[in-house]
């Protein structure tokens, strides 16, 4: 586990040395991932005026997007589409490593440019963080990254079966922003939507930690104990399809 560990910081560094000279393009990814909950704070802000819960919300809302942002329909996929992917089955280590310091470099960056950009958000429309609420979702936020990144994961194999890989991610882009709290806090939300929410993994990688930034806390265990079933159903699924997808790859050339 340390030797993992170890192999993952060093591929962390070098994703962050490898990514600091391309920072207009990161800088486009972090537009790119806050679009969302900026439009739905106009939004939302314009029907609940004098609703304090939606600005709050949607500024952590923006901060969870960008710390959990994953892009292993490009990272890992076009390896298998270009026959990359066959210099790290050589490597004495396991392929998730790279993939791993990849999303967490990445992660790393968005980050950094996001800060700003939801400062100044929550400056404009008047948000109102507890240091108490942010501390409590600290475990939920690493967990909805966690699960964000089995969930895009999972998808991305999609590559081993079907060059549409990225139409697929898209389509669970789609789902995450309806069900996960981007378009309109759960909350919000009619009544057999709500409920198909509070089932389906996508509110627990965005809207529950940004719910409870918001200031509401009360369901901070059973969120835990739902993003973790989640994370292990993913995880199982994606060890079956790796297994499955490696069986079938096959490449030409060096």
């Amino acid at each position: 586990m340390n030797r993992l560990l170890f192999l993952i910081v060093l591929r962390i560094r070098r994703e962050v040395l490898e990514w600091s000279g391309a920072w207009w393009f990161l800088l486009t990814l972090t537009i790119q991932a806050a679009l969302g909950p900026l439009i739905g704070m106009f939004v939302w802000s314009a029907v609940y005026p004098a609703d304090p819960y939606v600005a709050t919300y949607y500024v952590a809302l923006l901060l969870v997007t960008v710390m959990t942002e994953s892009f292993e329909q490009h990272t890992f996929s076009e390896k298998i589409y270009d026959g990359t992917i066959s210099h790290d089955l050589l490597r004495p280590q396991p392929v998730v490593v790279d993939v791993i310091g990849a999303n967490l470099a990445i992660r790393i960056w968005l980050t950094v440019m996001g800060i700003p950009l939801a400062l100044l958000a929550g400056i404009a429309f008047g948000a109102s963080l507890s240091w108490v609420a942010v501390l409590a979702a600290a475990p939920v936020l690493v967990l909805g990254a966690v699960l964000r990144f089995c969930f895009v994961f999972v998808l991305a194999m999609a590559a081993f079966w079907t060059e549409r890989v990225h139409a697929i991610t898209g389509f669970g882009w789609t789902l995450t922003s309806l069900l996960g709290g981007t378009i309109a806090p759960l909350a919000f939300l009619p009544g057999p939507l709500r409920e198909l929410g509070q089932v389906l993994p996508f509110y627990g990688m965005l809207g529950l930690p940004a719910d409870i930034v918001a200031g509401r806390t009360e369901g901070v265990l059973s969120g835990i104990a739902y993003q973790a079933a989640w994370i292990a159903g993913f995880a199982a699924v994606a060890v079956l399809l790796w297994r499955a997808g490696i069986r079938r790859y096959t490449v030409v050339g060096a």
